[in-house]
Order: structure tokens, then C-alpha cells, then sequence
């Protein structure tokens, strides 16, 4: 029996998907908001991979007035992290990029 066994290195790789690692990504980022504002957009991933590790760019909606470097700093933490947890992979770029402000007083604002 034992000589029937495979050596690890012998046995393959486990690759997963851009697109996989960008829903991780998306869900963390919304994770990472403390609220979305009402009838909004979640939050949009763009991921590449190379090898183990991923480059991460963050498409988002946030309330107006609000600390927009706070919680884009908080987006960043939770994606690096649930990405390194989850997928196995070095994040060492996650760039958040801000697409609207909300205001709940004067409805959207570019």
C-alpha cells in the first residue's frame, strides 16, 4: 500500500481563479463598510493573479459626510486579510477606488 502512494510534489497544484479571488475581495469590502448606504451598488472587485499573489483593485459607494479614509483604510485591511486567509495568496496592493458619495440629505453626489 504505501508504495502506492504519490509523493506531494508529484501530486499537483491547486489554482484558483481571478474571478474567484475578486468575490472574496468584493465580499470583504463589504465586510469592511460599517453600512452601505441605501440603493447603492456593492462593492466591485478587479483582481490579478500571479502565482500567489494578487493585486486587488476596489470599486465602492460610501455615505457623505463620513471619514472616507477611514473606511477606505478599513476596506483595505479586511480585503488584504480575508484574501491572504482564505485563498493562500500575498496581497500587496489593494487599491480602493471611490465611485460616488452618498448623501442622505441630497441623494447621490459625483
Amino acid at each position: 500500500m504505501a508504495a502506492d502512494r504519490v509523493a506531494p510534489a508529484e501530486r499537483g497544484a491547486t489554482t484558483i481563479a481571478d474571478r474567484v479571488v475578486a468575490k472574496i475581495a468584493a465580499k470583504a469590502a463589504r465586510e469592511a463598510l460599517e453600512r452601505l448606504p441605501e440603493g447603492v451598488s456593492p462593492p466591485h472587485a478587479m483582481v490579478v493573479v500571479h502565482h500567489d499573489t494578487a493585486r486587488v483593485r476596489i470599486s465602492l459607494e460610501l455615505d457623505y459626510p463620513g471619514d472616507i479614509g477611514r473606511q477606505c483604510g478599513a476596506v483595505r485591511r479586511q480585503v488584504a486579510h480575508r484574501v491572504r486567509t482564505l485563498a493562500g495568496m500575498e496581497v500587496p496592493e489593494v487599491a480602493v477606488q471611490v465611485e460616488r458619495l452618498h448623501s442622505s440629505a441630497q441623494g447621490r453626489i459625483r
